[in-house]
């Protein structure tokens, strides 16, 4: 007890040996909630280089991923005799090396453009048949009421453990039996039959993110299944929809496994027709590089068509 008249000095704290701290005032408490966590080991070292640095090795990735696909395009521009006497990167010292003639000469060429036309009514189809059917039954697993539901949908995802190369055998003696081997429409039902597994989960899960509150307005509304299904599950579906279609014309089109066994001369592809351009002629790069580059300038074509979707069903879900 202090003496009168004298002000008693506030004590340190126990624990600390320190005077008592005030508490921080409101906007001392908001600004360190509001101060970003410590980044990790990326964001240390892309801090300690910096975002030049990370550019310019970005860069060099980019440009070593794109040397193949340049030296394919310029060999493909150089005849026989000057491929076999030097490398594609002389081209830039003499330009004059350059010329048509081999993309003219494979336009004539009767085998390799019937590939590329029996290519794409492989791969159109195919993706097309996919998508729709995909695209509806992932609506009925995701939202429709049925008995066996998710017993079939159990069933439909367990295919996509089952390999490609166990059915190729047997499908190929039943669609013998049938009178599908060796035509186009066999292809493609086989490559149908491959591609719905993983079509189907990955849109019934896409559309099972859709609000129930919505469907079910939709529903008070007086729409129908089938109307909800075309007017509001698709535009919203568009993102996992088109990554779906890019990825299955990919794989179509780059495929030769399938077509090498279930299509004949009459239908077999543009990767088909090269390897035996590959196996008459050997190192003929006048026809296989024109060829090889004509097979990869479609699929570049669809993926940057189709880029900006694919990117939005890349990131669909990771932001709420």
């Amino acid at each position: 007890m202090s003496a009168p008249g004298i002000t008693e000095v506030p004590r340190p704290h126990a624990d600390t040996g320190r005077g008592v701290v005030p508490p921080k005032s409101g906007r001392g408490r908001r600004r360190a909630a509001s101060r970003p966590p410590r980044s990790g080991p990326v964001g240390w070292i892309m801090k300690r280089l910096g975002n030049g640095v990370v550019q310019v090795v970005l860069l060099l990735v980019g440009l070593v991923w794109l040397t193949p696909l340049a030296g394919l395009f310029l060999s493909s521009l150089r005849d026989d005799r000057d491929n076999a006497a030097s490398g594609w990167w002389t081209s830039f010292t003499d330009p004059s090396q350059l010329t048509l003639e081999n993309y003219t000469a494979l336009l004539e060429n009767s085998a390799i453009t019937s590939a590329f036309w029996n290519t794409v009514l492989i791969s159109v189809p195919t993706t097309l048949l996919v998508v729709l059917l995909a695209s509806l039954a992932g609506y009925a697993f995701a939202w429709l009421e049925f008995p066996g539901r998710d017993v079939i949908f159990l069933v439909v995802v367990g295919m996509l453990v089952v390999p490609i190369q166990i059915g190729l055998l047997p499908v190929a003696k039943l669609f013998g039996q049938v009178g599908l081997f060796g035509t186009i429409p066999g292809v493609v039902l086989f490559h149908v039959a491959y591609g719905l597994p993983f079509a189907v989960f990955l849109l019934r899960n896409y559309f099972a993110q859709i609000p129930r509150e919505m469907l079910e307005a939709a529903r008070m509304d007086g729409g129908g299944e089938w109307r909800i299904f075309v007017q509001l599950v698709l535009p919203l579906g568009r993102p996992a929809i088109a990554s779906l279609a890019i990825f299955q014309f990919l794989w179509v089109w780059n495929d030769m496994l399938v077509a090498l066994l279930f299509a004949d001369s009459d239908s077999q592809p543009l990767t088909v027709a090269l390897q035996q351009e590959m196996r008459q002629f050997g190192s003929n790069i006048s026809v296989l590089a024109p060829g090889a580059f004509l097979s990869l300038v479609v699929p570049l074509a669809v993926f940057f068509a189709f880029q900006r979707h694919f990117v939005q069903g890349v990131m669909a879900g990771s932001v709420k």
